[in-house]
């Protein structure tokens, strides 16, 4: 079918909308429903008439429908990020990761308008959307949440819905002029920002600021401004950083515009001023890596840094200012101030917050955000957590199904996930409502959803196919953990047996330390035995509260990972829970593995982490030692000072395997000290420089002290 011709009194009807909405200080959704070849002939015809620049083509690069618009796959839309857009065309046909069309929703200015190219709405149940391959819902017959998106932008009415083929007569709004045109201009949450940036940056050190914002709130802004006028005050070496240098463009633009005839060279990443100042841009690996000095370091979309590496920055340099989106699709922003407040309450305790959220890029009017917003549900806030009251009753727990529930409670609950993990994002959110594996629990208290727990059935491989995962010949999409427990603990049956991973798990703060957590852990497990399933898994980044945690819902280590996660900056760590008599067996193998590999890769694998997290995981694996007559005779003369450290230190290594030992250890002052001398085999100038002793001799007087402890009062040996 041919597209009707774009005829000149439609382009100029588009033109005006264009000038009207950037007059009004809006943007808009343009739906193109229909053949996607239509939909490319019409654009060709109609984006020459428009402002284009900058613009962003999704889709192939050979089928970019106007030679303006920048090529740009979905899977790299994070680099533009502090960047805005005048048109983006998203061509829906190639995939609809939600993650990236949230992105770059939001870089488009006023005036700005989203061509989405899909088949008609009612179509979109059943659509065999490309991206769903990536993340095994592949050759699904329906999709709730493609279903949810289309009964949401059919109800909006500042969508507007163009077929190619029936022309747009009629179809665009009639937007009045307004009284004053919008204009991007310092709002008063921006100056205020800019002045306690300033006022942070000449004063104290160790006061960081944390700066929290939707996006389009100018933030990125407020911190080029502040940098110049830092440097126009005296400051000689201000350091930004971000995820890639694309985040701070901004940012670099602005301090520039400031700094004016002041600027003595300029490029991407460095501004030297006459006086003989210099803001200079460093990715944060870089940053941390060259450890260069500065007066200032600003972090710019800091969620989408690993925690651990925020510390070394806040840690590394006398005044720390960080940045965040507070809600969606880098990351999100709440998971992060609730996970980073905690280190910055422990090492620097008079840091200061500071929010933005009068919009700088649009109007408070635009109906684009709300829509973006309520698509991919990036303002989910759990009812209990905002009012922080949750209502009077009794807890109930009960099976929750996503794709059944109206907005409301879906907002409820995934409210809680986006509060309690560090990385929840809209991808997150269609996985869970269309996945046909996915098993899910909810407490409530009446109405109000005060715990979640979203489990996916995994496992159930043929068995040549899981011993093809064992030997790493084959991986899989979907499956994480019994693909991990099988090829990294050689056991093929770990992917043959169905198990019932955790996902996610989230209570309210209001409701913790009630008992709610484990309570939604033992109903997923009854009804995942009562569903024939061997075991219930969980795989997390290693903290000693949620090791305690799990144990407490009755799971067990199988698994401490080699590598720390790049998301949380963690050692994996993964636990289960045997329900079929198969289940218990793979458990008990799984355990007895781990435990009989524990002390020789000890060392080598985790030489920093944490003793407590460390001792609290060996504390809970099987015995595999038992001492001797020579072991003990070993230990009697390291203790009294007759047989030296090093000598005694297989006898001692061994010791930390014996029945209750471990345990024992956990209770005793000098815990840290024996980790990290016994069983990390850290050298005594590192263990003095960690504060753990005041040398060797004090180091090994401790350790002998702590071994005639161990055989006077310790369990029997």
């Amino acid at each position: 079918m041919t597209p009707v011709e774009v005829t000149d009194a439609d382009l100029e009807s588009w033109r005006q909308l264009q000038h009207r909405l950037a007059q009004r200080g809006e943007r808009r959704l343009v739906l193109l429903e229909g053949e996607r070849a239509e939909a490319l002939s019409w654009l060709k015809a109609l984006l020459p008439a428009l402002t284009t620049d900058p613009g962003i083509w999704t889709g192939p690069e050979a089928d970019r429908p106007n030679s303006a618009l920048t090529p740009l796959v979905p899977g790299r839309a994070r680099t533009w990020l502090g960047r805005e857009s005048s048109v983006v065309v998203w061509d829906g046909w190639q995939g609809n990761p939600p993650d990236a069309l949230a992105a770059l929703s939001g870089t488009l200015r006023a005036g700005g308008l989203l061509f989405w190219l899909m088949p008609p709405l009612d179509q979109w149940s059943g659509f065999d959307d490309p991206d769903y391959a990536r993340t095994g819902l592949g050759e699904l017959a329906e999709h709730p949440f493609a279903t949810r998106m289309a009964s949401i932008l059919a109800a909006d009415p500042a969508v507007i819905r163009v077929a190619p083929t029936k022309g747009t007569s009629g179809v665009l709004p009639e937007l009045s002029e307004p009284d004053t045109g919008f204009a991007v201009h310092t709002t008063d949450d921006q100056q205020h920002l800019i002045e306690r940036l300033v006022h942070f940056g000449l004063g104290r050190r160790r006061r960081p600021i944390v700066v929290t914002a939707d996006r389009g709130r100018g933030k990125s802004a407020a911190l080029g401004v502040a940098a110049a006028e830092l440097l126009n005050q005296g400051r000689r070496q201000i350091l930004v950083s971000a995820p890639s240098r694309d985040n701070v463009a901004t940012l670099f633009r602005h301090a520039r515009q400031v700094l004016g005839d002041q600027l003595l060279a300029a490029s991407e990443s460095v501004l030297e001023t006459r006086s003989g100042g210099c803001l200079r841009f460093l990715a944060i690996r870089d940053l941390l890596a060259e450890k260069p000095e500065a007066e200032v370091v600003l972090v710019d979309e800091a969620a989408a840094i690993p925690a651990p590496l925020l510390k070394q920055v806040l840690l590394g340099w006398p005044r720390v200012a960080f940045s965040s989106t507070v809600h969606g699709y880098e990351g999100a922003g709440r998971g992060f101030a609730i996970r980073f407040r905690q280190i910055l309450d422990r090492e620097t305790p008079h840091w200061q917050s500071i929010s933005l959220s009068a919009p700088v890029r649009w109007s408070a009017h635009d109906p684009l955000e709300p829509l973006v917003s309520r698509l991919f549900l990036l303002a989910a806030e759990n009812r209990a957590a905002a009012s922080g009251v949750i209502p009077p009753g009794d807890v109930i727990i009960e099976p929750f199904n996503p794709r059944d529930a109206d907005d409301s409670d879906l907002s409820d609950a995934f409210g809680l996930l986006v509060d309690a993990h560090y990385r929840t994002t809209p991808a997150d959110l269609r996985q869970w409502m269309d996945a046909p594996s996915a098993r899910s629990w909810r407490a409530r208290v009446g109405k109000v959803t005060v715990g979640i727990l979203w489990g996916a059935v995994e496992g159930g491989l043929a068995p040549q196919l899981a011993e093809q995962v064992t030997l790493g010949q084959r991986r899989l999409r979907g499956h994480l953990l019994p693909q991990s427990l099988a090829s990294h603990s050689g056991f093929p049956d770990a992917a043959c047996q169905r198990c019932l991973r955790v996902v996610r798990i989230a209570v309210s703060d209001k409701a913790r330390r009630d008992g709610i957590g484990r309570r939604l852990v033992a109903a997923a497990s009854e009804a995942a035995r009562e569903e024939g399933l061997d075991t219930v898994g969980t795989s997390f980044g290693g903290s000693q509260a949620l090791l305690a945690f799990w144990r407490a819902c009755g799971l067990r280590l199988v698994r401490l990972g080699l590598n720390q996660e790049a998301t949380s900056g963690e050692y994996p760590i993964q636990m289960l829970l045997g329900l079929s008599e198969a289940g218990v067996g793979l458990l008990t193998q799984l355990r007895q593995r781990q435990a009989e590999h524990w002390l020789a890769l000890l060392p080598l694998a985790w030489p920093s982490l944490e003793p407590g997290l460390l001792a609290a995981i060996g504390a809970g694996l099987p015995a595999t030692e038992r001492l001797n007559d020579h072991d003990r005779r070993d230990l009697h003369s390291f203790a009294e000072g007759h047989r030296g450290f090093l000598l005694s230190l297989p006898v001692l290594r061994k010791t930390s395997m014996v029945n209750n030992v471990g345990a024992w250890l956990q209770a005793q002052d000098d815990l840290a000290l024996w980790v990290a001398a016994v069983l990390q085999q850290r050298d005594w100038p590192g263990l003095q420089a960690a504060g753990l002793c005041l040398g060797q001799r004090d180091g090994e007087d401790r350790l002998r002290a702590l071994i005639r402890e161990l055989l006077q009062k310790g369990p029997e040996l």
